[in-house]
């Protein structure tokens, strides 16, 4: 069954808050069967993958990891809906780059909205400066493409902005986990309290009903991208 499954019921349970032996009792088996389930030492029945969807109230494909949705649904550009002001709803007759574009947008609406919940003017200035710069690489690697595009459009010289740039994503990275951390690094009030990014799977499909499966669904991608490099 993968080590999705097994994942995945072990970070269902933590977000519903209970034990692994008030979850066994609840599911009908023993305390050991289900350590194993959630360590993916043993494979369960579908009786059972039946039984826990149920349980957590969510569908057997999320369950399976066939889908980033806790309700099962697998996205089309479609369905997705579109960044806030957006107009281009089809990109140039183009489907790939209007889903990508559409999972990263709501992703961030998501993501500026829990900064906003906790407005620390350092953190969000970090986590912008990162997003802005791996954008900015990206765009300079494929306007440099182009070989009749002027390369004074930017002023660090081509030879130095990828290692420039990384070494500032780097920075940025780093004074992002310091303050959130609580560290003091000299940019305003040091960040106390975290509890507004408190957040489960479930909290987000209900705070968020347009955004929350783009996100998922980015994630999912994301981590099928960081697999590849084990």
């Amino acid at each position: 069954m993968g080590s999705e499954f097994s994942r995945i019921i072990t970070l269902l349970r933590k977000e519903k808050g209970v034990t692994q032996k008030q979850a066994a009792a609840e599911l009908g088996v023993s305390q050991a069967l289900l350590s194993h389930y959630e360590k993916g030492i043993r494979e369960c029945g579908l009786e059972f993958v039946v039984r826990v969807a149920d349980y957590y109230g969510v569908s057997c494909d999320y369950l399976l990891g066939r889908s980033a949705d806790r309700s099962g649904l697998t996205l089309s550009v479609e369905e997705i809906p579109n960044p806030e002001g957006a107009r281009d709803g089809v990109y140039r007759g183009s489907i790939l780059p209007t889903f990508n574009k559409k999972l990263i947008s709501n992703s961030l609406n998501i993501l500026y909205d829990k900064l906003n919940a906790c407005p620390n003017a350092g953190l969000v200035r970090e986590i912008s400066n990162y997003l802005m710069l791996a954008v900015y690489k990206m765009f300079r690697l494929v306007y440099s493409a182009g070989p009749k595009n002027a390369s004074s459009m930017f002023s660090v010289r081509q030879s130095l902005y990828g290692g420039y740039s990384d070494a500032a994503m780097h920075t940025a990275e780093a004074n992002v986990r310091a303050i959130l951390a609580g560290e003091d690094i000299g940019q305003g009030t040091p960040l106390k309290d975290t509890s507004s990014f408190t957040m489960t799977t479930e909290s987000l499909s209900r705070d968020y009903p347009l955004y929350s499966t783009s996100l998922l669904n980015l994630i999912k991608t994301s981590e099928s991208l960081v697999d590849k490099e084990k």
